[in-house]
C-alpha cells in the first residue's frame, strides 16, 4: 500500500467516525417569539402551541399538516342520530410523562376545566354547547351537548383542547405534563426549550431524540443564524426579504405555504369614534393592502376582506368592498362629523408583520387625518393591555387559530363586536351538520362583518420556513399554529 493510500484509508475512517459520531438525532429550531408561559389551556398566545402542540400535548383529536383533522388520543367515537351525544373511545396503555395512565377521568376534567365558570381558557367559546362529560369506563368517556354542533370534533383538536392531569396542573406553567411523543426537559427563560424523546410514547415514537426551540426575536440575528447554520430550521422565518438568498443556497430549502392567520387591523368597537361605522368604514378605505403586503412581507401574502381563510371553499373575495380610495376616506370622516381627523393609538406586538406593517399603515392613516401613536410593545403587555384590558384604540394582530370567525360572536372579545343577528348566526351554524347549509351562512357571516367594517382586513399570513436542505417532516402550511416535530428526521 502506497503512502499516499494509506492516508486515504485513514482519512476516510476518521470520516466514518466523525459521521458516526456527529449522527443527527436532534434539531434546533429557530422561532421569533417566546410562549409567556407553557400551559396552552389558559393563554391566547399562539407561540405556546408552536412549541408544545402535538409535540408534548395532545387532544381527543389533532390535525394534520394538510388540515384535517383525524383521531388523536381518541382512537374512535359514536355520534348519535340526534347529534347530542359523543361517545370517545381512548387509546389504551396512555401514560403522562410522569408515568401516569391517561383515561377517561382525565378528558372529563380537562373539559370540565376548559368549560368551567372560571375558566381562563382562551378560547372557552370552543366548549359552550358541552352540557355533559361523563365517564363511562377507564376507556369511554360520553360528551352531551346542549345543541348539536357539527365543529365538534374540529373544536377539540385546537391546542385549547389538550388533555391534561389533574396531578400535574398546578405546574403546568412552567413544567408541563403531557401524553406526546416528546417530554419536556427545560426551559432556559430568554434563550430556550428543551425536549427529549418519550421513550414510553404510545403511539409511533419521534425520530428524534432531542430537540432545541431557540427563541431569537430579531430579524437580522434570525438570517445570521440559519446563514451560520446554528439553528437546523427556523419556522416562520421573520425576514421574507432574505428568503431569495435562502433558496438560492443549496444549503437550505425554503418552505412557501399557507396559514390560518388573518393579520388584521383591529379595532376597538367601543372606543370613540371607532364606535361609528362611517370611521370604520373609512379605516379601511385609508389602507393600502398590496403596499402593506410588498412593504413589510415583501409580497408574501393575500389580500383579504374580511376574516376568512382564502384557501378554504366556503370563502368570499370581498376585498373590493374595502378598496384603497384615500379620498372616500376623508369624505367619510368628514360624514362622521370628523373632518379634520382624530388620534388614536396602534399597539405593535413583536411579529415583523406588526411592526413592519405598523410604520406603513400609520403613515397611510395620516394621510388621510388619522394621527396613530405607535407605542410598540412586547406579548406579555399586549396580551394584558390589549386582549384583556382592551385599552387601545387599533392594534395588528395575526389570528392564527383555524377557522375562527366565531369570535365575532363573543362581545366580550378584545375587538368589541356586539351584532345580535351575527351571535344568532353563529348558533345556527354550531346546529348545522348539511355541508352546503354551513358554506352558505359562512359566507353570509363574512358578508356580515365587513359591512359592519368591524376591522382593517389586510392579509392572509403566508407560512415562511427556512430549514438545511436534509431535513424533511416540517410542515409547510400552518393549519393551527405548531411546530410538528413528531415525524421530522434527517435525510439519510
Amino acid at each position: 500500500m502506497t503512502f499516499r493510500s494509506i492516508l486515504f484509508a485513514a482519512g476516510s475512517a476518521l470520516a466514518l467516525s466523525t459521521a458516526a459520531a456527529w449522527a443527527k438525532d436532534s434539531v434546533t429550531i429557530g422561532l421569533q417569539l417566546e410562549p409567556p408561559h407553557l400551559d396552552p389551556t389558559s393563554a391566547a398566545a399562539g407561540a405556546i402551541d408552536q412549541v408544545l402542540y402535538s409535540n408534548v400535548f395532545e387532544g381527543l383529536t389533532r390535525f394534520m399538516g394538510d388540515g384535517s383533522v383525524v383521531p388523536g388520543l381518541a382512537k374512535s367515537w359514536d355520534i348519535s342520530e340526534d347529534g347530542l351525544t359523543y361517545t370517545f373511545h381512548l387509546h389504551d396503555g396512555v401514560t403522562f410523562h410522569d408515568g401516569t395512565t391517561m383515561d377517561a377521568e382525565d378528558v372529563k376534567f380537562s373539559l370540565d376545566r376548559a368549560r368551567a365558570e372560571d375558566s381562563t381558557n382562551a378560547q372557552k367559546a370552543l366548549f359552550s354547547d358541552i352540557a355533559d362529560v361523563t365517564v363511562v369506563d377507564p376507556m369511554t368517556v360520553k360528551v352531551t351537548l346542549s345543541q348539536p354542533n357539527g365543529s365538534l370534533l374540529f373544536n377539540l383538536a385546537w391546542g385549547d383542547a389538550v388533555i391534561v392531569a389533574p396531578e400535574s396542573i398546578e405546574d403546568i406553567k412552567t413544567a408541563p405534563m403531557g401524553t406526546g411523543a416528546f417530554k419536556f426537559a427545560g426551559w432556559v427563560q430568554g434563550d430556550r426549550i428543551d425536549l427529549e424523546k418519550n421513550a414510553d410514547y404510545w403511539g409511533t415514537p419521534a425520530k428524534l431524540d432531542k430537540a432545541t426551540f431557540k427563541f431569537i426575536s430579531d430579524p437580522t440575528a434570525a438570517f445570521a443564524a440559519v446563514m451560520a447554520e446554528d439553528v437546523d430550521a427556523f419556522s416562520g422565518f421573520p425576514a421574507p426579504e432574505n428568503l431569495p438568498q435562502f433558496d438560492a443556497d443549496p444549503r437550505f430549502q425554503v418552505l412557501v405555504g399557507s396559514t390560518e392567520g388573518e393579520t388584521i387591523l383591529s379595532t376597538n368597537n367601543k372606543q370613540a369614534p371607532f364606535d361609528n361605522v362611517k370611521v370604520r368604514e373609512a379605516l379601511a378605505h385609508a389602507i393600502d393592502r398590496q403596499a402593506i403586503i410588498d412593504g413589510a412581507m415583501f409580497g408574501y401574502g393575500t389580500p383579504i376582506g374580511t376574516h376568512f381563510a382564502p384557501h378554504n371553499p366556503a370563502y368570499v373575495d370581498l376585498t373590493g368592498q374595502s378598496a384603497f380610495d384615500p379620498e372616500k376616506a376623508k369624505a367619510l370622516l368628514a360624514e362622521a362629523g370628523l373632518p379634520d381627523g382624530f388620534e388614536t393609538t396602534l399597539h405593535l406586538p413583536p411579529p415583523s408583520y406588526a411592526r413592519r406593517g405598523g410604520e406603513i399603515i400609520a403613515a397611510q392613516l395620516a394621510n388621510v387625518g388619522i394621527k396613530a401613536e405607535i407605542i410598540n410593545v412586547e406579548w406579555a403587555q399586549w396580551l394584558e393591555t390589549v386582549f384583556r384590558g382592551k385599552n387601545f384604540g387599533l392594534t395588528i394582530v395575526s389570528h392564527t387559530e383555524p377557522m375562527d370567525i366565531g369570535i365575532y360572536a363573543r362581545p366580550e372579545y378584545y375587538f368589541q363586536y356586539d351584532n345580535p343577528d351575527f351571535q344568532q348566526l353563529m348558533t345556527d351554524l354550531n346546529g348545522t351538520t348539511d355541508p352546503d347549509q354551513r358554506t352558505a351562512m359562512l359566507q353570509q357571516a363574512q358578508k356580515i362583518i365587513a359591512d359592519d367594517y368591524v376591522n382593517g382586513y389586510l392579509f392572509q399570513l403566508a407560512s415562511l420556513s427556512v430549514a438545511k436542505a436534509d431535513l424533511q417532516g416540517l410542515w409547510a402550511n400552518a393549519p393551527t399554529q405548531a411546530t410538528d416535530l413528531t415525524a421530522v428526521s434527517w435525510d439519510e
